[in-house]
């Protein structure tokens, strides 16, 4: 992933302080969006669009006016990235999202993370619904876009889920059977199940034409296991305990951790899943840069294949 400098980024611990999660996506994707003016990559636009010259024949429905307004000439708008897109944020808030080696959790990192998602595609005119899951789906917020609908997104992002394990197939099955339309379906989980269990799921939607972004959420001590004495752990959704020595674990905690992460990263390949890992400690500007990256690659592909907007291409 391309980096900026630093000191544009908003640091997420600072974030977090910001009781208000509207407040926080707002902060957010406004200092995003003005940082993409001063960055590097100015050229990244929020409506990638191609254009080519009016020809006789042409259909004047497409013609950008605004274009024309500063060229005096006619140009048609021959493809625009997933505008009116219907977005299905699936988020995890169970137990083991809890877990916070600093002073950010996983569920809040991944909340506010959720949330800036919803404020930007709303702020695109996009539909977005919201999936808040546990071991059963706890909050669901069909994808629309209306006045007031994302403060009932917020609002459902911010309820205490009533759960406590982690079932990654039900809310995938429950959108693959309720989203009608195709759309782009967001996963925001530290995905610490079963491989095959997250394989069946992310088929299915994949089967029902939805493109899909994993945006995987870890705690920087969950990556490098940094942990120094011997303490007594506990799973936060079995309950069970542990006493462990971490200089004599850490080998091969690593080692099946980076196997499961391996895996999961070879499942998102194949399938054609645009795949993200955040670590708590990252700023949110990064999970926004790459959730956009893959909506600029999901529509070249479109353009390349003939489809524009739901048409053939010129």
């Amino acid at each position: 992933m391309p980096q900026t400098p630093s000191h544009s980024f908003i640091d997420p611990y600072a974030l977090m302080r910001i009781k208000s999660l509207m407040l926080r996506a707002r902060v957010v994707v406004e200092g995003f969006s003005s940082g993409l003016h001063r960055s590097p990559y100015h050229g990244f636009s929020v409506e990638f669009s191609e254009y080519r010259q009016y020809s006789p024949g042409d259909d004047p429905r497409f013609v950008d006016w605004r274009v024309f307004a500063r060229s005096d000439r006619y140009y048609i708008k021959q493809f625009e990235d997933e505008t009116n897109v219907r977005c299905y944020l699936v988020v995890d808030m169970s137990a083991s999202m809890a877990y916070g080696s600093n002073s950010v959790t996983k569920a809040e990192y991944a909340r506010t993370l959720a949330a800036t998602l919803a404020y930007f595609l709303g702020s695109q005119r996009d539909a977005v619904g919201i999936v808040t899951f546990s071991d059963r789906i706890d909050e669901h917020v069909p994808p629309r876009f209306r006045p007031g609908h994302l403060r009932r997104a917020m609002v459902a992002l911010e309820r205490t889920p009533a759960g406590a394990g982690t079932d990654l197939t039900k809310p995938l099955e429950h959108v693959a059977a309720t989203a009608r339309k195709r759309g782009l379906v967001a996963l925001i989980s530290d995905l610490l199940a079963p491989v095959e269990e997250l394989a069946t799921s992310l088929r299915r939607v994949r089967a029902r034409g939805h493109d899909i972004v994993v945006l995987r959420v870890l705690d920087p001590a969950e990556l490098a296991f940094s942990f120094a004495g011997p303490a007594l752990f506990e799973d936060a959704e079995s309950g069970r305990r542990l006493y462990v020595d971490p200089v004599a674990a850490r080998a091969a905690y690593l080692r099946r951790f980076n196997e499961h992460a391996a895996a999961v990263e070879r499942l998102c390949s194949g399938l054609g899943i645009d795949y993200c890992l955040m670590a708590t400690d990252q700023p949110l500007e990064l999970a926004l840069f790459a959730f956009l990256k893959a909506r600029l690659r999901r529509g070249r592909q479109a353009l390349r294949h003939g489809t524009a907007r739901g048409r053939a291409a010129p």
